[in-house]
């Protein structure tokens, strides 16, 4: 069935964009969570807590209530004031397990409800594909952050340059 097969599509898109966040953010020294590329621009730290933030606010309560919770201080979130880097990663498998928890148990009817997101309505198809999208958005910039601070010593995510022809997809962790 078709709605099975996107929750589970779903589902392994969340995980797999955490997988590569996180073996980016292994690649990291403690100092790197709070650098900045300018006065303008976010760290790491305050991505991670933005991402924690958002993923507590619009899945908890997923189906029931709207995904901007009134206890949530989006404004704070992009305050670097969480010190260490275990206080960021406890963040992150919070905000993670919400999203696994509310997707996980949705079933194919799920997909046909409507949830509000700050007023607004959202099919459940809708407000899904817009946290793949956000995250996703996130998580490209988390990859690129740690390869500008990691310069030389990068390690690469995925097919290493020059090798697209031999390179076999399980080295890349897929």
């Amino acid at each position: 069935m078709f709605s099975e097969h996107y929750l589970e599509t779903v589902m392994g898109i969340f995980a797999r964009q955490k997988r590569l966040a996180e073996r980016a953010l292994a690649q990291l020294e403690p100092a790197d969570y709070h650098r900045t590329l300018d006065p303008e621009s976010n760290s790491l730290a305050i991505i991670i807590k933005h991402m924690a933030g958002n993923m507590r606010s619009r899945w908890r309560d997923f189906l029931t209530s709207d995904g901007e919770k009134p206890d949530r201080n989006r404004d704070g979130e992009f305050v670097d004031d969480v010190a260490s880097a275990e206080a960021l990663t406890a963040l992150w498998e919070e905000g993670w397990e919400q999203v696994f928890g509310a997707v996980g148990a949705l079933t194919p009817d799920d997909l046909l409800k409507t949830v509000t997101i700050r007023g607004k309505p959202h099919s459940v198809v809708e407000a899904i594909e817009r946290q793949v999208d956000h995250y996703g958005q996130h998580v490209g910039q988390i990859i690129m952050l740690t390869k500008h601070f990691r310069g030389e010593s990068w390690q690469t995510l995925s097919i290493p340059r020059g090798q697209s022809e031999t390179f076999d997809s399980k080295q890349a962790g897929r």
